[in-house]
């Protein structure tokens, strides 16, 4: 018995999903998956008339949700710091205009998120009409970092894209330097990666984009439809981070 819990509690799953939760950042996107999972299975059960399961999954998207507000108390910072980067970089001048508005759009979006959470937990006293207000124009800062990270996405890979196409048209035919070859082949590499990442986070964002522009009423969809594309952007996400930490897919 202590060999097979030895082998289970020292599995290098377990050590590796023990490295992902130690970062805050981890931990928020398991959080999210499993909040946009509850508001997704919420909703079905209770299309299926299953009132008090419903319920059930209905109050721990909230408090997934509410907790997750909490975690992020002093993100605004580091989004504050992204624009600044990105406004001292020298990419192209689209990618770094809608880089700047995107990491601006999140830095509002989580400072009246920030107020959103401190009047749930009681902290300060809003009034009702104030806290409408104030959760409306969270979503609109959250929409429009949605919408400048889509506009950055499309400007990355068309310059990725011409990129790889210049690296290509450079090869040379006939005797060929081993070095350069090498070379060549590394930036390739580096390029296509390059496009695969802007392409995954693309994706994200086209799933992201529902959520805020159904809590703004700008598009007529159920919570299942926010639900689900909320628990695939999620996955997305949490798979993505948890290859950031462990450097292996899951």
């Amino acid at each position: 018995m202590a060999t097979v819990a030895s082998q289970v509690i020292l599995h290098p799953y377990v050590s590796q999903s023990l490295k992902f939760g130690s970062f805050n950042i981890g931990r928020d996107k398991l959080y999210r998956t499993v909040q946009y999972f509850s508001r997704f299975l919420a909703w079905y059960l209770l299309s299926r008339g299953n009132k008090v399961e419903a319920a059930r999954w209905t109050a721990l998207k909230g408090h997934l949700a509410l907790g997750r507000k909490l975690m992020r108390l002093g993100k605004p910072v580091e989004h504050l710091q992204a624009a600044l980067r990105a406004a001292q970089s020298t990419s192209e001048v689209g990618e770094q205009l809608s880089s700047i508005g995107r990491q601006l759009a999140y830095f509002g979006y989580l400072t009246y998120d920030a107020v959103v959470w401190t009047n749930a937990a009681k902290f300060i006293a809003l009034k009702p009409s104030t806290a409408e207000k104030v959760t409306k124009t969270s979503n609109r800062f959250w929409l429009a970092g949605i919408l400048f990270s889509i506009t950055h996405g499309l400007l990355k890979a068309g310059r990725l894209a011409h990129d790889a196409k210049k690296l290509r048209n450079s090869e040379t035919w006939g005797e060929k330097d081993l070095s350069d070859e090498a070379q060549r082949e590394v930036r390739q590499l580096a390029l296509e990666n390059l496009r695969a990442d802007t392409r995954y986070q693309f994706i994200i964002d086209l799933f992201d984009i529902w959520i805020p522009a159904s809590n703004l009423g700008l598009v007529n969809v159920n919570d299942g439809v926010v639900g689900f594309a909320g628990f695939i952007s999620s996955l997305m996400g949490l798979r993505a981070q948890w290859i950031a930490v462990n450097g292996k897919k899951i």
